[in-house]
């Protein structure tokens, strides 16, 4: 698979396995030939070749259908979920250019302006094959959006090569296989999607997919773990912590692995009899993940966190200091990933400052994010350099979502601050000072919620008269009121 592109290596695993399942949903499956032959459907209906084709549409076997589809044709997917934000989406689609969108017809009034390719119209195989371009390693696979501090989301344009290597990293530390069954829960701007949907379908292995009704709630969606018989389930550290909860877990399961953010020990102490659990990092510009640690049989650290542990196969990691110098053992540096996983770098290339040379050549992403190294080799992750947050295991720059604030007509001027709960889970303050007595909240925040996600929109918002300032002009954060969020129950 080393000089292979995504579709190939899917092209290989369904010609070796027809018969093997590949999505599994609650009321049908479809086996890897028949997924390719949707692939086909869906590939032959694209009314012209572009470089990049976007995908607003519900989770389900078309939707990845159409992910291959568009591999197959030699172009790059630019996914968005159909509940995002329309300005958002609009934003994501004009800049990356799609020449149209695949979606569902429900969907239409939300795209309007975009040309539209209604996945219900596709009802039959074309009888001629898809139009298809020389596609190489090199190629675009796709372009994941990223909060962004100039108050628009960054674009991270990920090559086929860059994912090959991902899956080679995971099969040589997870072996998935057939038989194992992986579940589909992220949702698709976020690249444990990339994990789950092609770790899992470039090795053999089959794809469950829950409708809305296994979402409600973690009963539920255990519920589908175990009737669909789930192997491994890669998530964020909250659903594992909602897991930790459960008298027991379904027996399917032999692999849980968080990401996205910290994972703590009280999340997890419940599981770790019973199933094998990793920690993982990795920022999406450098593909999914760049270390992982197992968890079972270790300590965690004294602020009750676990290491994300060592270098995934194909990957580096350095630890620098401000100039670029390695830091001694035990100090704290800058995380700087080089290796297969990184990426292209943003569609705006304007903002690619953080993607370098070192000193012997290599490219290098400076993550922004600090750790230090412990002495078993295992890297400690500490908190990011910046003002970026995760929230909801989802990066957010509180910079983005102050600028959306501040447009506004109603409000004067705003900032906006992350502070965190009891459990060090980290959320967002807006201080506002607004332009009238007029001001109201539910209107503010409906017009936030046309550009902003909905865990970037702040959870507190307090009015004030004036933002104080420090003797240099900046915002005086340390005056500002603190609005405390108790541990969740």
């Amino acid at each position: 698979m080393s000089n292979s592109t995504i579709y190939d290596r899917f092209e290989e695993i369904a010609a070796q396995s027809p018969e093997q399942p590949a999505i599994v949903e609650r009321t049908q499956s479809l086996t890897y030939a028949q997924l390719d032959r949707r692939i086909d459907m869906i590939a032959g209906s694209f009314p012209a070749q572009g470089d990049f084709i976007g995908i607003v549409a519900d989770h389900g076997a078309d939707f990845i259908a159409s992910i291959f589809a568009v591999l197959k044709t030699g172009a790059a997917y630019v996914p968005a979920e159909p509940d995002f934000p329309e300005e958002r989406i609009r934003f994501m689609m004009q800049e990356s250019g799609v020449g149209f969108i695949v979606t569902q017809r429900k969907y239409q009034e939300k795209l309007k302006g975009f040309p539209l390719l209604f996945l219900e119209d596709m009802k039959e195989i074309p009888q001629t094959q898809p139009g298809r371009r020389t596609v190489y390693p090199e190629s675009l696979a796709y372009i994941l959006y990223t909060s962004g501090s100039t108050g628009v989301p960054k674009g991270v344009c990920v090559t086929n090569a860059n994912v090959c290597h991902y899956v080679r990293a995971f099969q040589h530390e997870f072996h998935p296989a057939a038989g194992d069954v992986m579940l589909q829960y992220s949702v698709c701007s976020f690249d444990i999607f990339v994990e789950e949907v092609f770790t899992t379908l470039l090795s053999g292995a089959a794809l469950a997919i829950p409708d809305s009704g296994a979402r409600v709630d973690i009963g539920s969606l255990m519920a589908f773990v175990r009737e669909k018989r789930v192997t491994i389930l890669s998530g964020f550290p909250y659903l594992l912590m909602e897991m930790n909860g459960l008298e027991k877990i379904p027996s399917s399961l032999r692999l849980l692995i968080s990401g996205g953010d910290i994972l703590r020990e009280s999340y997890v102490n419940h599981l770790l009899p019973q199933v094998t659990v990793y920690n993982t990092y990795g920022p999406s510009e450098t593909t999914v993940c760049c270390t992982y640690f197992r968890c079972n049989g270790q300590t965690a650290l004294e602020d009750g966190t676990y290491p994300i542990g060592k270098v995934v196969l194909g990957a580096a990691v350095e630890l620098l200091d401000e100039n670029m110098n390695p830091v001694p053992v035990g100090s704290v540096g800058e995380i700087c990933i080089s290796g297969g996983g990184v990426s292209n770098g943003y569609l705006d290339k304007s903002k690619n400052e953080m993607f370098v040379e070192d000193a012997a050549g290599n490219r290098l992403y400076r993550s922004g994010d600090l750790g230090y190294l412990l002495s078993d080799g295992n890297l400690a992750f500490l908190h990011r350099r910046d003002s970026q947050v995760m929230i909801l295991g989802k990066r957010v720059d509180p910079e983005e979502v102050e600028n959306v604030l501040c447009d506004c007509e109603e409000v004067q001027t705003a900032v906006v601050r992350p502070f965190t709960d009891e459990q060090g889970l980290a959320y967002l303050t807006a201080y506002v000072v607004p332009k009238g007595p007029g001001f109201v909240l539910s209107e503010v925040k409906k017009k936030l919620s046309r550009y902003l996600t909905s865990f970037m929109i702040p959870e507190y918002f307090v009015l004030l008269d004036h933002i104080p300032l420090t003797p240099n002009g900046k915002p005086d954060v340390k005056s500002l009121p603190i609005v405390l969020k108790e541990r969740a129950c």
